[in-house]
């Protein structure tokens, strides 16, 4: 005991400022991403014990959460970045961490020094997006539109990673040795969510209780097998986003005349399909008919379902409201049917 508190006072604290993260971050694979090292370092790890951690709970980082270089993306980075946290001793290629797997590495770091640093690690990117966010009219819209897709993706991600330390939380606090941790994870809830929170919470009713809303319309996709059909005539990039981890091979169509004030622009579209080239989604006119929204999962097969939804998936959440599936999907094949004859719908630039 007395040599573990020897070693927590001899452990030097990284302050995490915008200046220490911007030098470390970099951007492979189309992604801003940190290095295990140096997340080992702000940590206060070795990055063998770092990354130990790390295996010990791998079925919690996806390939968007975590990946290890290649050896031609290693001697990019060699080359482009003399400064970079690389280790020539290593057998192993060193693996970078997104965003969304920061805050999953969150719930898997446990003590005092991990709470402090990760709180510190979310309002330093807080910091910087709202940065950006400010002064939009000194970068290109490209740039914008980047920065709202991976903040739709936090969203998600956070809220998922949420619900996993709420149930951690339920299921062992009866164990009083085990309460120390727990308490070091709740402690970053409020953190995280003041993160996400910007204008609302997004939360919507299903299933005779609250959910958040991007969790539900996920949930909701994943479950299609071959195809599917979004009816609603407000649509936005958060639309696109919510089907981003639809299983492969299922064909999308969005059916919306994009009309109000935030519509979806073609830049938006384009740039989403190739950040996400297998998502297969096509655009088409509803025809001005439609007021409700409306998902149709499996159109035509023994597994249809239909779900009646109170808002657009840009907006759900932002107030009270409610997604009903209704069993009786036979009234809406004729509906259906004459959707799937509508034109291509063509996207502002």
């Amino acid at each position: 005991m007395a040599e573990d508190k020897k070693n927590e006072i001899e452990i030097e604290v990284i302050d995490v400022t915008e200046e220490y993260l911007k030098e470390r971050l970099y951007e492979i694979r189309g992604k801003r991403v940190l290095l295990d090292a140096d997340l080992a370092e702000i940590y206060g790890y070795d990055t063998k014990s770092f990354n130990r951690q790390v295996k010990n709970n791998i079925e919690k980082f996806d390939a968007d959460f975590m990946f290890e270089l290649t050896d031609d993306e290693l001697e990019d980075l060699r080359c482009k970045n003399c400064t970079a946290n690389l280790s020539s001793k290593s057998r192993y290629n060193p693996h970078v961490f997104t965003e969304q797997g920061l805050y999953m590495l969150m719930t898997v770091l446990k003590g005092p020094l991990a709470v402090k640093q990760s709180k510190a690690l979310i309002r330093t990117f807080k910091k910087m997006k709202d940065y950006i966010l400010e002064n939009r009219d000194l970068i290109g819209q490209r740039e914008v539109l980047q920065l709202s897709m991976e903040t739709a993706n936090n969203k998600i991600a956070i809220s998922k990673i949420n619900h996993d330390m709420s149930s951690l939380e339920k299921q062992i606090s009866d164990v009083a040795e085990g309460l120390k941790d727990v308490v070091t994870k709740s402690e970053l809830a409020d953190m995280m969510n003041s993160f996400v929170s910007e204008d609302n919470d997004k939360w919507l009713m299903f299933n005779a209780k609250f959910s958040s809303a991007d969790e539900v319309f996920e949930s909701i996709y994943r479950k299609a097998k071959s195809t599917i059909y979004v009816v609603d005539n407000y649509i936005g990039l958060r639309t696109l986003v919510h089907l981003k981890n639809t299983p492969s091979g299922v064909q999308s169509i969005v059916f919306s005349d994009n009309v109000g004030a935030n519509k979806l622009h073609s830049i938006e579209f384009s740039d989403f399909c190739k950040e996400y080239p297998t998502v297969q989604i096509k655009m088409q006119k509803t025809g001005g008919i439609f007021h409700d929204r409306f998902i149709v999962i499996d159109y035509g097969t023994a597994d249809e379902r239909v779900f009646i939804c109170g808002a657009s998936s840009k907006d759900a959440g932002a107030k009270i409201t409610a997604i009903v599936e209704d069993y009786g999907t036979a009234k809406y094949k004729p509906m259906i049917a004459s959707l799937l004859k509508n034109p291509p719908l063509v996207l502002p630039k």
